[in-house]
C-alpha cells in the first residue's frame, strides 16, 4: 500500500471541518487540572498542542457543571478560568495546525458526595447504585465504591439539559471547533439510555422512546449554540464499564441513531470494545449495522484499534474513521508514525491519571522538536 492510498490517510469532511487524515484522537481522562478549580493549567497547555497532528482532537471529558463532576482532577467548562484554560489550550492547537473538539460530560450516578456540591448524593435517572463502580475523590483516596444515587425529579431535567446548553456556549467562547455530547461508558446520558440504570416511569423512562428523550433534548440544545454540523455524540451500545446492560443495543441505539440522523448531527462515536467488557467477543456488528444504516453522518470506530484494523474496517465501509486513545498517550506524533509503520512508544500505564508531566508530556518524538 502506498501513502497515497492508505484509507487513513485520505482526507474527510466532518461536518463544516476539512480533516487532512482519518486518524482521530479519542478522547482520554488524564486529570491534571490545575487545583483549586478543575483549571486547564500550561501541562495541559503543551500536551495537547504535541497531539495537534491528529485528523481531530477530542478533548478529555469535561464537567458541563460542578453536579456533572465524578472524578478529582478533572477539568471543567462551567467557570470563567476554566474557559480562559481552555482557550489557552485550543489556542495552542489551532497555532500548531490543528482542530479539537470539547467532550461534554454529566458523570450522574459515577462520583461521590466528597465531589459534590454541598456533600449532596449524584443523580441519576434511577436510585440504582452501581454495583463496583468506583471512583478517587483525592490525591491519596485510591479508588473507592459510589454511592446509591438520588433519582433526578422530573422538574429537574431542563435544568440538566441547561447545564449542557451553557457548557456548549461556554466551549464556543473557548475557541474550539465543535463539541461532542458524551452519551457513553455508564455516564448520565449512557444511564438514561440504557434499560439496566433507567427504571423511571415518567416520561423520561420505561419505554424506548422515553429512555431516548433526555439524550436528545441534550443534542437539540446543543445543537441550537453550535449547529448541526459542530456537534457529535458518543455511544457504547454493549459496554459493562460501570455497571451498564441494556436489554436490547440493536434496537435502543438503532432508535437512537435514526432519532440523531432527523437532527443531523455531524457524526457518532461508537465505543465498540477494548475495557468496555466485550473484548473477547469482538466487535458488535449488528449493533454497528444498525447504526450505520440509520444515520447518514460519519462513523467513528473506537475501541483497541491498531493501524491495520483501521484500514480494513474504513476499506470495508465499516468505519470512516477511527479514533486512538492508548497509543496517543504515548506517541504524540501517532499519525507519523502510522503513516510511516514505524514502532510506537509503548505507555507508562501507571502515569495515565494524575500526576506532573512525566508521562504526559515527555514522550519522545521520531525526531527532536525545537
Amino acid at each position: 500500500m502506498t501513502r497515497h492510498d492508505d484509507p487513513l490517510f485520505q482526507p474527510f469532511t466532518l461536518g463544516e471541518l476539512a480533516l487532512p487524515h482519518r486518524v482521530l484522537m479519542a478522547p482520554l481522562t488524564r486529570s491534571r487540572s490545575a487545583q483549586p478549580g478543575d483549571v486547564p493549567q500550561a501541562m495541559n497547555v503543551e500536551y495537547y498542542r504535541q497531539r495537534a497532528g491528529a485528523g481531530l482532537i477530542f478533548s478529555e471529558a469535561t464537567q458541563i457543571s460542578p453536579q456533572g463532576k465524578g472524578y478529582a482532577f478533572t477539568p471543567g467548562i462551567h467557570s470563567a478560568e476554566q474557559i480562559a484554560g481552555w482557550r489557552r489550550v485550543t489556542d495552542a492547537v489551532h497555532d500548531a495546525g490543528g482542530r479539537i473538539h470539547a467532550q461534554l460530560w454529566h458523570v450522574g450516578r459515577i462520583s461521590h458526595p466528597a465531589l459534590q456540591p454541598g456533600e449532596a448524593l449524584p443523580v441519576a435517572p434511577s436510585a440504582i447504585r452501581p454495583e463496583d463502580a468506583k471512583t478517587f475523590i483525592s490525591a491519596d483516596s485510591g479508588m473507592v465504591d459510589v454511592p446509591q444515587p438520588r433519582a433526578l425529579e422530573a422538574g429537574e431535567l431542563p435544568g440538566i439539559v441547561e447545564q449542557y446548553r451553557q457548557a456548549a456556549e461556554n466551549a464556543r467562547e473557548a475557541g474550539f471547533d465543535g463539541v461532542e455530547v458524551h452519551a457513553a461508558n455508564g455516564y448520565l446520558l449512557d444511564q438514561f439510555l440504557k434499560s439496566g440504570s433507567n427504571a423511571r416511569e415518567d416520561a423520561y423512562g420505561g419505554s424506548l422512546d422515553n429512555r431516548l428523550r433526555l439524550p436528545l433534548e441534550v443534542v437539540e440544545a446543543v445543537v441550537g449554540v453550535w449547529g448541526k454540523a459542530r456537534v457529535g455524540v458518543r455511544v457504547s451500545p454493549t459496554g459493562s464499564f460501570n455497571a451498564m446492560h441494556d436489554e436490547d443495543p440493536v434496537a435502543t441505539f438503532g432508535a437512537f441513531a435514526k432519532a440523531l440522523d432527523s437532527i443531523g448531527i455531524a457524526y457518532i462515536e461508537v465505543v465498540e470494545d477494548s475495557f468496555q467488557g466485550n473484548h473477547e467477543t469482538g466487535r458488535p456488528e449488528a449493533v454497528i449495522d444498525a447504526i450505520r444504516g440509520r444515520f447518514a453522518g460519519a462513523y467513528i470506530g473506537n475501541g483497541a484499534y491498531t493501524a491495520d484494523e483501521a484500514r480494513q474496517r474504513i476499506a470495508d465501509g465499516r468505519a470512516d474513521l477511527v479514533t486512538f486513545g492508548r497509543p496517543f498517550i504515548a506517541n504524540p506524533d501517532l499519525p507519523e508514525r502510522l503513516r510511516s509503520g514505524v514502532a510506537l512508544n509503548e505507555p507508562d500505564y501507571a502515569t495515565f491519571y494524575g500526576g506532573d508531566e512525566h508521562g504526559y508530556t515527555d514522550y519522545p518524538f521520531l525526531e527532536a522538536r525545537d
